[in-house]
């Protein structure tokens, strides 16, 4: 089944999501082989079969999914040789949204170069991993002054960019359903700015500025509303909006200073005055991308997140510092930030070098099963090692398949993840018995993490393997890789009656697809064998109604 190199096969969806009502274009590029079929699935259902034949290494299959929202859906493809007999099989995804920030798959660019000449690597990749909105990262000109006048200018820190290819790339990605967002800083300028306007700074108790970077080459603004500067960005945000084709605005912050005083000393509170700010860049939104439009407010090391939770950006977005160092604060962040913001979804930035490959697996099995998605990617075989998106790291050619899976999951078991679900309580996280491999305990080091999501009929448990691993900390890089279990007896504490139990796993290709599960249930204890458990088993657990 598996015998052909699945590298040979790549699976492109022409768009980054699908409004409802849209056909679903898939093209399937194979070395080997005659025709292809193609299996549509919703969760553990099977909607359609869909065939074609392979000309010139291609072959094209076209699809309208149901209108409901949001809806993640799988596709298992066969490729048959003349003999009919299927000599490789691959998964892939697609989903169903009314906006791409329902189901965030958030990348980055970071070239604006006019060497930048062509596209179509940079659209495949994405559409490949379902990428759907992309942060612009560092497209301006100036922190204050976001437009150059001139198509070709230096930014900043000196690199060439071109306002030329900043348009091409917002439309190529328009075009395949992919929203585009500059970054800018909240309170970031340059100190030749500064030194213009001396009385817009915040300043310490010395009534000193504050600056940040290298040389104190940027000196931090007050952002309080109806403050100078607080008019001056919100200025150059219409600016952006009016003038490109940009679907929203993405704000960042330094982490530091938390407060400060403005030129009259008067005290400010940034944890009072950012979600103040990003209510002021929603409403300016608002009036120039309508609904379609969103505000991302970066809450760095996840502060302030008390406040910036509940104001109206689309999703929380955060960078994760130091002391949030082990996997599981990855959970309790995400976890905590969904409940803030009345079920918005969350957007984890946390940096892990490609090369630490046991690192960044075990990250995206904790972030994705705890119903948040990771900025990770964006640029071709990329994978963001640090805060500054141009020094990205590359994937190799053997963990690309790996990395590609992840994102296949994430969309095709969106409903069971993230979209219809809320986190488990921790009645249910201790409901999971593995015998003698230990569930329970203050770190993940030598355990087996359940993370649990309730649906309305359904709960999903997933297993998590730390047993082996030598490390806990995501930021550490790893050596050992978790032991991998075979044949799992598994017991769930249970107060419903269960129509079902199946399971399926980004960790293979042959464990994409839902395998169900012979199970029992006696005294209010569901048991069952599980056949693997490497890095991640997404357990499904559906009621009888």
């Amino acid at each position: 089944m598996f015998a052909a190199d699945l590298s040979d096969v790549t699976i492109l969806p022409d768009k980054g999501f699908y409004r409802p009502g849209e056909a679903v274009q898939i093209t399937v590029r194979a070395d080997a082989g005659t025709h292809i079929n193609a299996r549509i699935m919703y969760l553990s259902a099977e909607l359609a079969s869909v065939s074609a034949p392979i000309t010139n290494g291609e072959a094209v299959i076209s699809w309208t999914p149901p209108p409901q929202t949001p809806r993640g859906y799988g596709l298992s493809v066969d490729i048959y040789d003349a003999a009919g007999m299927v000599i490789a099989t691959q998964t892939s995804a697609f989903d169903v949204l009314d906006r791409w920030i329902d189901a965030p798959r958030y990348g980055f660019l970071s070239d604006f170069s006019p060497a930048r000449l062509t596209d179509t690597l940079m659209i495949e990749w994405m559409l490949r991993h379902h990428i759907n909105g992309v942060q612009f990262y560092d497209w301006q000109y100036r922190w204050e002054d976001l437009l150059p006048e001139m198509d070709r200018f230096d930014d900043g820190l000196g690199r060439p960019q071109s306002m030329t290819t900043i348009r091409r790339l917002t439309d190529a990605l328009r075009a395949r359903s992919i929203a585009a967002m500059p970054y800018t800083a909240i309170y970031g300028a340059s100190a030749a700015f500064y030194r213009q306007h001396p009385e817009w700074g915040l300043f310490d108790a010395r009534s000193e500025v504050y600056d940040f970077g290298e040389n104190s080459f940027i000196a931090i603004m007050n952002p309080a509303p109806g403050s100078p500067w607080n008019r001056h960005l919100l200025g150059e945000f219409a600016d952006v909006l009016e003038n490109t084709a940009f679907d929203g605005i993405h704000i960042d912050q330094y982490g530091s200073p938390k407060s400060g005083y403005d030129q009259d000393g008067n005290y400010i509170d940034l944890a009072e005055v950012m979600p103040q700010f990003i209510n002021q860049t929603a409403a300016l939104v608002q009036k120039h991308r309508g609904n379609a439009g969103v505000v991302l407010f970066n809450c760095v090391g996840n502060w302030p997140i008390d406040t910036a939770a509940p104001s109206r950006q689309d999703a929380a977005y955060i960078e994760v510092w130091s002391p949030y160092d082990s996997y599981l604060d990855l959970n309790r962040i995400i976890t905590n930030a969904e409940a803030l913001g009345g079920g918005k979804p969350v957007i984890i930035a946390a940096y892990i070098p490609p090369e630490q490959t046991i690192n960044w697996r075990l990250a995206n099995s904790v972030i994705l099963a705890s119903g948040g998605a990771h900025l990770e990617t964006g640029e071709p075989e990329s994978m963001l090692a640090d805060p500054y998106f141009p020094r990205f790291g590359k994937l190799t050619p053997a963990q690309q398949p790996v990395f590609r899976r992840y994102y296949d999951f994430q969309v095709r078991y969106e409903n069971m993840l993230s979209t219809t679900t809320t986190a488990g309580g921790d009645d249910l996280h201790q409901a999971v018995d593995l015998g003698e491999i230990r569930t329970r305990g203050i770190t993940a080091r030598d355990r087996v993490v359940p993370v649990v999501r309730s649906g309305g009929t359904f709960d999903t448990f997933s297993l998590i393997n730390f047993i082996g691993v030598d490390q806990t900390n995501w930021n550490v890089p790893a050596t050992n890789a978790p032991a991998v279990f075979t044949d799992l007896a598994v017991k769930i504490a249970v107060s419903r009656p269960v129509a079902k139990v199946w399971v399926a796993s980004p960790d293979a290709e042959m464990t994409m697809n839902p395998t169900f599960l012979t199970f029992t249930v006696q005294d209010g204890e569901l048991r069952f064998t599980l056949p693997n458990l490497n890095y991640w088993s997404m357990i499904v657990v559906e009621y009888a109604e």
